[in-house]
């Protein structure tokens, strides 16, 4: 519903159908990746991307999820990529590093390429937050995705 009436206002869009959606799951703390993965790939289904328009990747851990989004957003083939991970704090400084470094990484890919990043890494102090949260964080990033790749092409074809 626009909220003004002489001004053009982009509405989110959902639709995911032809979108074409690459994904960066860390293997650390796997149990939780695999249920944001889960959930997100679920909801990009039911959002319409067709499985053939989705690609996953896995790498050892949040550090590394940045290059390999890099080098998925500089081939041009995907609308939009998702981060999926998870970083639990432990008894050391090392959880502050992995969930600075790793979410900066994924916005500079984002802003460096212009391809819309959905960032689904998880950062909890402990186990039991990171699955009772992770349902829901997979599900958000899929929409995330969608809505941003949906706005910039909204967004091209508006400022042309």
């Amino acid at each position: 519903m626009a909220r003004y009436e002489n001004i053009l206002e982009l509405e989110p869009d959902l639709n995911g159908e032809e979108l074409r959606i690459g994904i960066v799951m860390s293997r650390f703390n796997i149990d939780v990746s695999e249920g944001l993965l889960g959930a997100c790939t679920a909801e990009l289904a039911k959002r319409g991307v067709d499985e053939a328009g989705m690609l996953l990747v896995t790498v050892p851990g949040a550090l590394e999820i940045p290059m390999a989004l890099q080098k998925m957003a500089l081939t041009d083939q995907f609308d939009a990529l998702i981060a999926l991970g998870a970083v639990i704090r432990g008894d050391t400084y090392h959880f502050e590093v992995v969930s600075n470094q790793s979410t900066s990484g994924v916005a500079a890919v984002q802003l460096d390429t212009g391809i819309p990043i959905a960032n689904g890494i998880l950062t909890t102090d402990t186990d039991d937050q990171a699955l009772a949260r992770m349902s829901q964080k997979g599900t958000e990033a899929a929409k995330v995705a969608i809505e941003m790749a949906n706005l910039l092409t909204e967004l091209d074809d508006v400022t042309q």
